[in-house]
């Protein structure tokens, strides 16, 4: 009995090794690589559509078996993690693009591109409270959110730009309204305060009420807003639209959407105490770059090449998310992508 099992050993193990010879001849000659993208949170639907394609694109035209390791998360953290923490990244994409001229430029990074815009919007489910009201009447934001049976949430300031717009947002909305929005909302539930020139939000923020909810990036309250725990939230509009969540739209002076009202919104500033950088409030738009000690530069500048083209526009079209057209680059910009881009300065 045991000389007849050693034949089916045998046979069993050159049926692995063939399994194996096959799958290595479907890649035949393919390198390996892994991006590292550190991104927004508002960027992680279009980039895992954005990634897959590109993947198939780099197996039949650029010789590589590319893998992604995604790190999303506020657009400050995502910052500091190359700046602060010494991590390293292939591509950095954030929500505010100052961020990378402000914090990166000249140390870590030599150009950046704006390819994106966005909106704040107010979101909610019909199962949040005063739905119906809110629907019926959007101007009426404020009042709602005051109540003291509602909750509502925004993101950390100090780590990512949807949460220090979503205050600015408050703030302007003293200047249109001529009420006091930001103190109701803002300084009454949290340690967040205006100093008569500019908000201010302390590096160790807190909450005064629990029915305010801050979390890290502004997508971590998305899930708690489906889920019934939280009635409201300040987000991207781009981010609401992909998660099929009902929203009310702000007026132009106060949503960080509209270039011609950037006068207006300039008259409001929040000091950001994890920076120590003061930041003035202006129209949304998202920048990218490749740092300068990216692992995988080459590559990475070919999967830029691919977000600032005709097929990043489809993509972020198909994710409600307005595309800048062309995109608009500064700095030492690469050669490789200058014919998918505006240079500018």
């Amino acid at each position: 009995m045991k000389w007849r099992g050693i034949p089916l050993i045998i046979l069993l193990m050159l049926s692995v090794i063939a399994a194996g010879c096959i799958n290595g001849s479907d890649n035949s000659g393919l390198k390996e690589a892994t991006l590292v993208v550190f991104h927004a949170g508002s960027l992680s639907i279009p980039f895992q559509q954005l990634e897959k394609e590109f993947s198939d694109y780099a197996e039949k035209n650029l010789g590589y078996k590319v893998t992604f390791q995604d790190e999303a998360s506020g657009s400050v953290a995502a910052v500091r993690k190359v700046i602060d923490l010494g991590k390293k990244a292939d591509v950095m994409a954030v929500a505010d693009y100052t961020l990378i001229p402000q914090l990166m430029i000249p140390d870590y990074a030599d150009f950046y591109v704006i390819f994106a815009t966005n909106e704040i919007v107010i979101a909610f489910t019909n199962e949040s409270k005063y739905a119906d009201e809110m629907k019926a009447h959007p101007e009426k934001w404020y009042e709602i959110l005051a109540r003291d049976d509602v909750s509502f949430g925004f993101s950390d300031p100090n780590q990512d730009p949807c949460g220090y717009r979503s205050v600015m947002v408050m703030k302007l909305a003293d200047y249109y309204y001529d009420k006091p929005v930001f103190e109701t909302l803002v300084e009454k539930n949290t340690n967040i305060y205006f100093n008569g020139s500019m908000v201010v939000a302390p590096k160790d923020i807190q909450i005064k009420k629990d029915r305010v909810v801050i979390r890290p990036k502004e997508t971590d309250l998305t899930a708690l807003v489906e889920s019934g725990s939280l009635d409201y939230f300040f987000i991207y509009k781009s981010v609401a639209e992909q998660h099929n969540l009902s929203y009310i739209t702000l007026p132009n002076e106060i949503n960080l959407k509209d270039f011609s009202k950037a006068d207006f919104y300039g008259k409001v500033g929040i000091y950001i105490g994890s920076t120590g950088k003061v930041i003035k409030a202006k129209p949304i738009v998202y920048g990218v770059t490749v740092p300068k000690d990216a692992p995988n530069r080459e590559l990475a500048i070919e999967f830029l090449r691919y977000l600032l083209g005709e097929n990043g526009r489809r993509i972020f079209q198909e994710n409600h998310q307005d595309f800048i057209w062309p995109p608009v680059a500064f700095g030492n910009v690469p050669d490789e992508i200058k014919d998918e881009v505006k240079v500018e300065g």
